[in-house]
């Protein structure tokens, strides 16, 4: 990890990993997914990213590609799309979170939610964590993400 003349931490790129950085690799993130555009999902993340999904959805995912083609799915089959509605970041945990709206119009619907960025250290998006805007399902015992390690990390259990 770069430092630069303060002792800051930095990006392997030699910038800052700032709060602005944090926001425009979401943003782009979210750009990449509306273009299916491998080029753009590169940019902004880590080729060993993971992306946690909720129960149910065949997660998680691991890797750019498979982020692309799952992505890619959607859009081909709902012709779906997502809009940022509010980025918050934090450079000292180096975690950003969005909350987004996306567009199934094949669908006829409309999902709320939010995101969870992990960065590393060259200032790329390594992990990501989808919470849906949804009722509670009282039907299982515990509502969490699929794969995600709730207790190595440290959360409550």
């Amino acid at each position: 990890m770069d430092t630069d003349a303060t002792g800051d931490e930095g990006r392997a790129d030699g910038r800052a990993l700032d709060r602005a950085a944090m926001e425009a690799a979401v943003r782009l993130y979210f750009e990449a997914c509306n273009k299916v555009d491998r080029d753009l999902f590169a940019q902004c993340l880590s080729e060993h990213v993971v992306h946690y999904l909720a129960a149910g959805m065949s997660g998680p995912i691991a890797g750019i590609d498979p982020v692309v083609e799952r992505w890619g799915a959607d859009v081909r089959a709902n012709d779906s799309s997502w809009a940022v509605d509010a980025v918050y970041a934090d450079e000292h945990s180096r975690t950003a979170v969005c909350e987004w709206t996306a567009f199934k119009p094949r669908l006829g619907k409309v999902l709320r939610g939010a995101e969870v960025y992990r960065f590393d250290d060259s200032g790329l998006i390594d992990e990501v964590r989808i919470y849906y805007a949804s009722r509670r399902d009282d039907t299982v015992p515990v509502n969490e993400l699929e794969g995600f390690p709730y207790t190595e990390r440290g959360f409550a259990t």
